[in-house]
């Protein structure tokens, strides 16, 4: 018999973490998801729950007891619960709370559990604004919102209770995640969305500059694959980027959705003075501690993407 492995999930009810469920259940983990469903989809892990081997604790990763008890039998976590990059500029108190304060009580109960691996949720944005391409996880950090600073305070977290404790764990900076399902205010891909919006309304895309600012386009199929192989990793306590490793253009994002939709316009560009900032990942480590690669091109997922919302 094989041990039974279940997985303490914060946020599982989000757009990644439902993604991500099926791959685990495949594997054969058990899920406990543990969100307070403000931004969860209640529909979506009903069904996970009437599948088997789902269960949900609807709470808040705030409460330190509440999660050090809903914890109690897990293996392993994925802490993926967190207040989005913009509403941490709009509300900074919130975002210090549930992210730095919901860090800590993850990674403390964790410790205390003696969970065999722990993953986290973390960002590209730690990098702030690169001097180089492509970002490489041992560059300087300099993240610049609170959103951003929780990210990489939790990434030393992590490093205090593995010294400590010896928590086992790995850190996942997501770069631009994108696909179906997503919310369309989206901080990092909202700019698919307008294009998206006005190519079906029949007009053309407006790019701001030569629309030379880059991201690096990583489908959510390959974030929640990265995911699940973080579980399972032979080497740890690291962080790795989560990628594809291409920057795509705002130009090039905006032929690719013409096509895509079909549309016989060329994008107009507004021609004005933008700060150029460009975004690729360096995903040597991603492959040598995960054993992963991005399997879906900008272009294909893209347009599965566009066939999706018709």
């Amino acid at each position: 018999m094989s041990e039974t492995k279940t997985v303490f999930f914060t946020g599982g009810a989000g757009w990644i973490g439902l993604k991500t469920i099926p791959h685990l259940l495949e594997q054969g983990y058990k899920v406990r998801i543990f969100d307070n469903m403000f931004r969860g989809d209640r529909d979506a892990v009903n069904k996970l729950v009437e599948g088997g081997n789902v269960e949900l604790i609807d709470q808040d990763v705030r409460y330190g007891g509440a999660v050090h008890q809903a914890m109690r039998g897990c293996t392993h976590v994925m802490h993926y619960a967190a207040v989005s990059i913009n509403k941490s500029q709009a509300d900074p108190y919130e975002s210090m709370d549930i992210n730095m304060i919901g860090n800590h009580n993850v990674f403390a109960a964790a410790a205390d559990h003696g969970v065999k691996r722990l993953v986290f949720a973390s960002s590209a944005s730690v990098y702030g604004d690169p001097e180089k391409l492509p970002m490489h996880e041992d560059d300087r950090l300099n993240p610049l919102t609170p959103y951003c600073i929780s990210k990489r305070a939790g990434e030393d977290l992590l490093g205090f209770y593995q010294r400590r404790s010896n928590l086992s764990w790995i850190a996942l900076r997501f770069f631009n995640v994108y696909g179906p399902g997503q919310k369309t205010t989206a901080y990092y891909t909202s700019v698919i969305n307008h294009f998206v919006n006005r190519l079906r309304n029949g007009e053309a895309p407006v790019i701001d500059g030569k629309g030379e600012q880059s991201m690096d386009f990583v489908h959510v199929e390959d974030v929640a694959r990265a995911g699940v192989l973080a579980l399972a990793a032979e080497r740890a306590n690291v962080a790795c980027n989560v990628g594809t490793g291409k920057d795509t253009t705002i130009a090039a994002l905006a032929e690719i959705l013409i096509k895509a939709v079909g549309a016989d316009v060329e994008p107009v560009f507004n021609p004005r003075d933008v700060l150029v900032a460009r975004r690729a990942a360096d995903v040597t480590r991603a492959r040598e501690v995960l054993g992963f690669e991005a399997q879906i091109p900008v272009d294909q997922g893209m347009a599965e993407l566009i066939r999706g919302t018709d």
